[in-house]
């Protein structure tokens, strides 16, 4: 089948993974995934990050604290992260969010970089990449305070929770992103969700080297394997792999306004 997708969510700078980074974008072309998003989880490495971004065409990035990291950053500002972002190989804030399952860092510092993460979005215009596990009711409190000060677009990252926060996200003019979660065989109600959701609201992710989709689960997670995800999503919808793709890619592009679309990727094509 022909493919071209993108994934909207990965860690090419993690340790294991940029070491072999050459091989890891040539599994991704030869697979059809011709963009990557290489997400940022500590201000203080976007300059390794950055450099990923800079030396790779097929490769952009974000800036931002991960809800783990909260308590290791709590000096970065909105301001910061504005700065940083004006790079233009730099096209979204984050990632950011809460995540009360494992509780790395303090909820009070996980909420407070959380706000300020909504304040670079809505300063930059730059989507929001959130992550929230076990966090509904904070997560949604958060945001809805954040729509007070001002417009920004959130995209749930990786999402797993239950449709309610979905739904949100959606009624203030987000997107939510599936990864290979979606494949497992425990995971029915994410894929009922997937499923219900306005099909120009979801979009695709590895969240490389984490979560390799099936027949994958359990090894090394790389963006060459985000195809596996997309025919899941495809099947879940009842369309084509190829067009899940392209409505996948479309919507990219829309919430990903400053990645420039190459001609490879028309709407048309």
């Amino acid at each position: 089948m022909s493919v071209l997708a993108v994934d909207s969510h990965c860690h090419l700078d993690f340790d294991g993974m940029d070491e072999q980074l050459p091989a890891v974008l040539a599994r991704a072309e030869a697979a059809g995934v011709g963009l990557m998003v290489s997400i940022s989880s500590r201000v203080h490495r976007f300059d390794r990050l950055l450099r990923i971004a800079e030396e790779n065409p097929s490769v952009f990035c974000t800036v931002g604290t991960h809800p783990h990291n909260a308590h290791e950053e709590p000096e970065v500002t909105a301001a910061e992260l504005a700065e940083l972002a004006r790079h233009p190989r730099c096209v979204g804030i984050g990632e950011v969010g809460l995540d009360y399952h494992y509780d790395f860092s303090p909820r009070a510092a996980q909420a407070e970089g959380f706000r300020v993460h909504i304040d670079a979005a809505i300063e930059t215009g730059l989507p929001l990449v959130i992550h929230s596990r076990e966090a509904e009711d904070d997560t949604m409190a958060i945001l809805a305070a954040g729509q007070g000060r001002g417009s920004f677009t959130p995209l749930l990252h990786c999402f797993t929770s239950h449709r309610r926060l979905a739904d949100f996200a959606v009624e203030m003019g987000g997107y939510v992103s599936f990864s290979g979660i979606l494949t497992y065989k425990t995971a029915a109600d994410l894929r009922e969700t997937a499923a219900a959701l306005p099909l120009d609201r979801i979009i695709v992710e590895t969240d490389s080297p984490y979560l390799a989709p099936v027949p994958y689960r359990g090894k090394s997670n790389e963006p060459a394997y985000l195809m596996k995800t997309l025919e899941t999503l495809a099947e879940v919808r009842g369309l084509a792999p190829a067009e899940m793709a392209r409505i996948t890619s479309d919507n990219f592009f829309r919430l990903f306004a400053k990645v420039p679309r190459p001609a490879r990727y028309a709407a048309d094509a």
